[in-house]
């Protein structure tokens, strides 16, 4: 059991399959991830709000190109970035959310506006984006969130669709990619907070939706249980409504926070169905690094000296 007072901040860059471009970066990975921890925790060390240490935390992941969210977000069929986030507030479960943005610079900060400033939970397309103007939310050209990698992505998978025998669909070529970030920070006030930011999947349909702006599928947070953030295939996550399934596991079963990740990651989804990785943290400070796939890119640091970078299973 934690002390009373304690504080902790655990964030993802995503859960999925291994590749040849991880291992080329992954000494600037691990920094991405430091970076993003160390900015968390600097927020809660200083009486910050989880909500506040998780917004901290997201943005040095939007703002690093190496990560599917803000800057390197996966490209759509058109060659374009749409970007969805959301964020959630435990003492309340206040939540706001926005989806399908282009040219803002960190979407999570967008949504933790629309949670604190208006009467809505979720916008989307070009009323987030007018909104966004409207409170001066920092914007970039769209030629900023074009990255080499993901540029590089992008063009190998329409270079599949157009030569593969069996003229394969795209969903199917993509089944496999995806990316996304996220945060879930305890602070001093033992408030909870959640946030999840994706730049989606390669070549996705336009306007395609995924898990991460979704209350209770790719965030939650509950101070009577705990904040989680999820990664993953994104229509499996909302098929199993992750976030909030594990939650309610220690709610209404009495489960520890490791106990639900566990039982939601490992058990009830099937591992041949997909990747899905989770993190979380609960009022008294325990953390929970869970995930089914290859790898997960993760970082945590909390008051009771728990602290670590890691991207594959431990051995």
């Amino acid at each position: 059991m934690a002390k009373k007072n304690s504080i902790a901040i655990v964030v993802h860059g995503g859960a999925g399959p291994d590749s040849d471009h991880i291992h080329e970066n992954k000494k600037a990975y691990e920094k991405g991830l430091q970076d993003a921890v160390d900015a968390g925790y600097l927020v809660l060390e200083e009486g910050g709000t989880a909500v506040d240490a998780v917004d901290a935390a997201v943005k040095k992941l939007e703002d690093n190109p190496l990560f599917n969210a803000g800057r390197g977000s996966a490209l759509n069929a058109n060659g374009e970035v749409e970007m969805d986030a959301a964020i959630m507030r435990g003492s309340d479960q206040s939540s706001g959310a926005v989806a399908l943005v282009r040219n803002i610079r960190n979407p999570i900060s967008l949504a933790k506006a629309v949670m604190l400033n208006t009467k809505y939970r979720f916008l989307g397309d070009m009323g987030a984006l007018e909104y966004a103007k409207k409170i001066d939310i920092r914007m970039e050209p769209a030629s900023y969130f074009i990255t080499e990698h993901q540029f590089d992505l992008f063009s190998k998978k329409r270079e599949e669709e157009f030569t593969s025998s069996d003229r394969i669909g795209l969903d199917e070529l993509n089944a496999r990619m995806h990316g996304t970030v996220g945060a879930v920070a305890l602070d001093r006030e033992g408030m909870v907070a959640a946030a999840t930011s994706t730049g989606g999947i390669e070549n996705k349909k336009i306007g395609r939706i995924g898990d991460s702006c979704i209350v209770g599928v790719g965030c939650y947070a509950n101070n009577k249980t705990c904040a989680i953030s999820g990664t993953g295939d994104g229509e499996l996550l909302m098929k199993n409504i992750i976030a909030y399934d594990i939650s309610a596991l220690m709610e209404y079963k009495g489960m520890t926070l490791q106990q639900a990740c566990e039982t939601v990651v490992l058990e009830r989804v099937k591992a041949e169905e997909g990747d899905v990785g989770v993190i979380g943290v609960d009022p008294q400070g325990n953390i929970a690094l869970v995930f089914n796939s290859e790898r997960m890119h993760r970082g945590w640091k909390t008051s009771a000296r728990q602290q670590g970078i890691a991207i594959y299973l431990k051995k």
